[in-house]
């Protein structure tokens, strides 16, 4: 995603305190949530900065270095966040809110990876999350309905399979005719793809 000119610099995003971080990300999601498309995607670019750090030192700690494990567990979770956006408390932190989802996903994906999660640290901050309201269920279920339908239809078959039926990669390539190394690309560059529909999605709630 293009980074607008008054996104922090990387650098600057990372070394932030995790205060500074909520006082800046708070702001913006308020005004993402209220309709600003700048605001949208600077949230994205900022906490996306913060997020792929923490997955990354995470799979580490797991045994899992390859920086394309991270990049797949970063694009589920902004998904998850655009889908989830209306089960924020805007009286809670909004970087504890994004981290338990990162967290949430990151132990999905070790499970389904067949690695052990017990050892992962647990966010001193992270909070449950509370469900949506039907109406907004609703509008995520077809937001990603619609970002599924524009995908092709092996990847969109690999995605299901893995990502939504916990099949393991190489079970779903067999199933569509690719090798396991080409099924990863193709979910890859779907998640991808998928997050980028979303975030265009996010600038026009409601």
């Amino acid at each position: 995603m293009r980074r607008t000119g008054s996104s922090p610099p990387v650098r600057e995003t990372q070394d932030l305190s995790l205060q500074e971080l909520e006082t800046r990300l708070r702001t913006i999601f308020l005004a993402a949530l209220a309709g600003d498309a700048a605001a949208y995607r600077l949230f994205l670019d900022t906490i996306s900065v913060r997020l792929r750090g923490y997955l990354r030192q995470m799979l580490a700690r797991a045994g899992r270095s390859e920086a394309s494990e991270a990049e797949d567990v970063l694009q589920e979770t902004l998904l998850a966040l655009h889908l989830s956006r209306h089960t924020y408390d805007a009286t809670s932190p909004v970087t504890a809110w994004a981290h338990a989802i990162a967290r949430y996903k990151l132990v999905d994906h070790l499970r389904r990876s067949g690695r052990h999660t017990a050892n992962l640290p647990l966010d001193d901050e992270a909070y449950q999350l509370a469900g949506p309201a039907d109406g907004a269920a609703s509008e995520a279920k077809l937001d990603l309905e619609r970002a599924m339908a524009a995908l092709p239809e092996r990847t969109r078959a690999l995605i299901g399979k893995v990502k939504l039926q916990g099949t393991s990669v190489a079970e779903a390539a067999g199933a569509v005719g690719m090798t396991e190394t080409a099924a990863k690309v193709a979910i890859h560059r779907g998640l991808q793809a998928m997050a980028k529909f979303l975030s265009r999605r996010g600038e026009r709630p409601g």
